[in-house]
């Protein structure tokens, strides 16, 4: 008796469970409906009698597709739950009993067989419950989908093409933009894939797959578009109509840290922004900010688009500047998760050391004595911009002679020079197009893929949204931290992720193999 019956003097009747012999073989069991133990029941009864085992499948070995009938092809991944959902859902009368559990069963991925084994319950004689458990044996077709057909019979046979462009004079956006689609593997679907000047083309075989690259593309950057569409063939008869598609996609000419004088309505739309500022960061919205204020202010692609201001300097003009002396700062301000610092600095040019300025900045929280960083020469550029000189003419006191835009690491990274990076970064397989849009220099793409790893090195907002992987020519014995002393930031070895290779695989595999042996 438990504690609380002897306090209450009551005595409690321990239950038994009995027990029965079953009718076929005469061994004890608890009793059931059918007075039969559950071998004798299975022996009796096959609840898994009219469901099919085997069944046929095809797959597309060129995408990784499966057919599911009649015509929609499903990517899914060898032993992935997309595909567990395929292949039960492939069976018919499955409807006949209770699905409980499925599970694969391991095969060669090369022996074109998939195996799953089934848990399943019924009712079986005079309403007793069995459960049992059945393989089901799947063979693998390879049968090419309609799009990997017609790309196999003509490579050129494209259906809708997205061409990419930005004019402007660098291909920087382009590289992040890269590294964004492999991220997200938003062009898996594309057949080929070719660079040209200023943008790039991307062909797919289905119109549908060349709309979803297009909204993956508005959600990452500003961008306005349209379409055009070209007939092929028409079929009189059954009045069938083939046409090719071509979208011609513009992305927003601003880019990150580029100086804009913004015109006077966008500006007074704004609350009286600037109108000199800076762009700090470039999304499906573009951030800006005012140096002098450190106000921020936020403009989709359409708000853009309406206006469509240009850049009055970019990044090709920044100029090297010596800072000699930095006041205390006095405001501060985070804008997108990025801190900034109002100060006062003394600055002077590096070709003219003799005439120094004395300039307001939004980066006194990183800038101190003795640095070096890179700004806009508006003392002494000539700026082509209708808006600037506007602005120069109605202000009393003459535009700031120069905008700093960010610290420069140019002397630490010449003693770093020739040495390999902590990380590396993946590649879309990408043709040269030569025959229009100009020839790409190879040189002038090299040296601005290297400031593209630089501008991923000192700022981690940038890095955050892209894959970058160890590098296996790096020595980990040369660095250690975040920075090498005083020396120019790096990525930390913590963010990189390690690209496995079948060969390193394949080496642990047979590692293991011996171990058993």
């Amino acid at each position: 008796m438990s504690a609380m019956d002897q306090d209450t003097g009551m005595f409690k009747v321990q239950q038994t469970i009995g027990s029965v012999l079953c009718c076929k073989c005469g061994v004890p069991m608890p009793p059931n409906a059918a007075n039969m133990c559950v071998n004798c029941l299975r022996s009796e009864v096959d609840i898994t009698e009219g469901l099919q085992k085997s069944i046929q499948i095809f797959y597309c070995p060129e995408c990784g597709c499966y057919l599911q009938p009649p015509k929609t092809w499903i990517k899914a991944q060898w032993e992935s739950k997309e595909l567990l959902t395929f292949c039960i859902k492939r069976l018919k009368n499955l409807n006949k009993v209770k699905l409980k559990n499925a599970e694969f069963v391991w095969t060669e991925p090369h022996s074109k067989r998939i195996k799953i084994k089934l848990t399943v319950q019924a009712e079986v004689l005079n309403g007793a419950v069995l459960e049992q458990s059945y393989p089901v044996e799947y063979t693998v077709r390879d049968n090419l989908c309609e799009s990997c057909s017609r790309f196999q019979a003509n490579p050129d046979q494209w259906v809708a093409s997205v061409q990419l462009r930005q004019h402007v004079s660098h291909r920087r956006t382009f590289f992040y933009l890269e590294q964004l689609i492999l991220r997200h593997d938003a062009a898996s679907r594309a057949i080929r894939i070719q660079q040209v000047d200023q943008g790039i083309d991307f062909f797919f075989g289905n119109k549908s797959h060349a709309n979803s690259f297009i909204e993956f593309l508005r959600k990452v950057v500003p961008i306005e578009y349209r379409q055009d569409q070209q007939l092929v063939s028409h079929d009189v008869k059954s009045s069938l109509y083939n046409y090719k598609y071509t979208y011609s996609v513009k992305i927003c000419p601003i880019c990150r840290e580029d100086l804009i004088c913004l015109p006077s309505k966008v500006a007074s739309g704004l609350g009286n922004l600037g109108p000199l500022v800076v762009c700090t960061k470039v999304s499906d919205n573009i951030t800006i900010l005012d140096p002098r204020t450190l106000r921020c202010a936020f403009l989709d692609a359409r708000q853009y688009f309406r206006s469509g201001f240009r850049s009055a300097l970019t990044s090709r003009q920044l100029v090297k500047y010596f800072v000699f002396d930095v006041e205390e700062p006095v405001g501060e301000a985070t804008v997108g998760g990025q801190k900034y610092a109002l100060s006062y600095v003394q600055i002077a040019r590096e070709s003219d050391l003799g005439n120094m300025f004395y300039v307001q900045t939004h980066l006194g929280h990183i800038l101190k004595s003795g640095d070096q960083a890179l700004g806009y020469d508006i003392y002494g550029a000539n700026v082509n911009d209708d808006e600037m000189e506007k602005y120069r003419l109605s202000v009393k006191n003459g535009l700031p002679e120069a905008i700093l835009i960010k610290k420069c690491y140019d002397e630490q990274r010449e003693r770093k020079r020739g040495k390999p990076r902590a990380f590396t970064t993946k590649k879309l397989p990408m043709e040269m197009d030569e025959s229009r849009g100009g020839r790409v220099d190879p040189e002038k793409m090299e040296n601005e893929y290297e400031e593209f790893l630089r501008d991923l090195e000192e700022n981690p907002e940038l890095r955050f949204n892209i894959s970058l992987y160890k590098n296996k020519d790096y020595q980990e014995s040369e660095t250690a931290s975040m920075t090498d002393g005083e020396g120019a930031p790096t990525v930390p070895i913590e963010e990189l992720l390690a690209e496995l290779e079948l060969s390193e695989a394949e080496e642990e595999g047979d590692d293991e193999e011996d171990m058993d042996e």
